[in-house]
C-alpha cells in the first residue's frame, strides 16, 4: 500500500485500500460508485488518494475555493493577479439568474463583485468553451455594464451622471477553449478594450480578459513557474503531483488551499455527490457543446450558400450586362453596314 507524493504534504490522504472498503461497506455508496464508468472510478480514487492533483475547476470545489463570503482575501489576490493592479472587493453583487437558468450548462461558476473604487468584475469559469465565444463576451459583457447602469442610477436619482459609472471587468476562463484560441499560436491570456482609431482619447468601459487554460499548460510544460499569475494558472489546470509539488515549494500559500479540499475529501459521502454532480454536468456539457457545434455547421453553410447564391447573382448580373454591351455592337455594326453607299459597276 504505497503512498502518494502527496502525502508528504497532505498525511490526512487515504490510501485507496481503505476508501474502497468504506464505499463496498455502505450499499447507497458501492451503488452509485459501480454506476459510474471505470474511467470515472479511476478519476475518483486518483482524486482522493493523491495519485493526481485535484481537479479545482470541478463545480463544487471552485465555489467551495473561491466563495467570496468566505474566502475574500484568496478572490482578491486572484483578481489583483489577472487585472494587474491591487483590488479590493467592496460588495458582492447576485448573480443575473435569468442568464444562469439560460446558460446553466456552460458555466462552471460565475462570481460578481463591486470593487472598492467602483468597477465591476465578472468572473466566469467554463469547462468547456462553446461555439460563438466572441458573441457570448459581448453579451455578458454590455449585461454587466447595463446592470451597473440601473444600479447606479437607482441610487443616484437625479444627482446621476455618467460620470458615476466605472469600467466593467468581464473575465472569462476556459478549461477547454475554443477553437478561435488554437489559432493564436501560444497566447494563453487575451485582453481587449475599446479604443477609438484616431487620436481621439474618450473613457471607455469595457474591458475583457479571456484565459485559455488547455493552451497555458502546453506553453508552460517543463518550464519554471515564474510569476504567480502562472502559480495561479498552474493551480487551476495541473494536477501533476511532480509540477503540484513545485509549486508548493514555490509558492507555500496554496498549501492551505489544498488542505481545504484534502480536509472535504476526508468526507467520502460528500466527494461521491459531489462527483456525481460532475458526471451529470459533464454529460449535459457535452450535448451542449455538441448542439453548440453542430449550430456553428449550419450557420457556415448558410454563409456559404449564401455567399454562392451572391456569387451567382453577380456573375448573372455581368453576363447579361455583357450580353446587352454585345447586343449594342451588333446593333452598331450593323447600322453602319446598312449606311455604306453600293460601289456602281461598270
Amino acid at each position: 500500500m504505497s503512498k502518494s507524493l502527496l502525502n508528504e504534504f497532505f498525511p490526512t490522504i487515504q490510501i485507496k485500500e481503505k476508501i474502497l472498503k468504506y464505499i463496498y461497506s455502505n450499499q447507497e455508496l458501492s451503488k452509485t460508485f459501480s454506476s459510474w464508468p471505470s474511467e470515472f472510478q479511476e478519476e475518483f480514487l486518483a482524486f482522493c488518494t493523491g495519485v493526481k492533483g485535484i481537479k479545482i475547476l470541478y463545480d463544487s470545489i471552485f465555489k467551495e475555493l473561491f466563495n467570496p463570503e468566505t474566502h475574500r482575501e484568496r478572490v482578491e489576490h486572484f483578481l489583483s493577479q489577472l487585472l494587474g493592479q491591487k483590488v479590493k472587493i467592496k460588495e458582492i453583487l447576485p448573480n443575473d439568474t435569468t442568464r444562469l437558468s439560460d446558460e446553466s450548462a456552460l458555466l462552471i461558476t460565475d462570481i460578481v463583485v463591486e470593487l472598492e473604487d467602483g468597477p465591476l468584475a465578472n468572473l466566469e469559469v467554463q469547462k468547456i468553451g462553446y461555439a460563438f465565444p466572441g458573441q457570448r463576451l459581448a453579451c455578458y459583457s454590455a449585461d454587466l455594464l447595463l446592470r451597473q447602469y440601473k444600479r447606479v442610477k437607482d441610487k443616484r436619482k437625479k444627482k446621476f451622471t455618467y460620470r458615476d459609472i466605472q469600467k466593467v471587468y468581464t473575465i472569462v476562463i476556459y478549461e477547454k477553449s475554443p477553437r478561435e484560441f488554437h489559432l493564436a499560436c501560444e497566447n494563453y491570456i487575451h485582453h481587449s478594450k475599446q479604443q477609438f482609431d484616431t487620436t481621439l482619447q474618450l473613457e471607455q468601459l469595457q474591458e475583457n480578459i479571456l484565459i485559455a487554460l488547455d493552451i497555458f499548460q502546453k506553453t508552460i510544460q517543463n518550464k519554471p513557474i515564474e510569476t504567480e499569475l502562472e502559480a495561479w494558472l498552474t493551480f487551476l489546470s495541473c494536477d501533476q503531483p511532480e509540477r503540484i509539488i513545485q509549486l508548493l515549494e514555490q509558492f507555500p500559500f496554496f498549501k492551505e488551499i489544498y488542505q481545504e479540499i484534502y480536509d472535504i475529501c476526508q468526507n467520502i459521502e460528500e466527494v461521491m455527490r459531489m462527483f456525481s454532480k460532475e458526471l451529470y454536468e459533464l454529460d449535459k456539457n457535452t450535448v451542449q457543446y455538441m448542439i453548440d457545434e453542430l449550430e456553428e455547421q449550419v450557420e457556415a453553410y448558410k454563409k456559404e450558400n449564401m455567399e454562392y447564391k451572391e456569387t451567382c447573382l453577380s456573375l448573372t448580373q455581368r453576363i447579361k450586362e455583357l450580353e446587352a454591351q454585345l447586343s449594342q455592337y451588333k446593333n452598331f455594326s450593323q447600322s453602319e453596314t446598312s449606311q455604306q453607299p453600293t460601289e456602281n459597276k461598270s
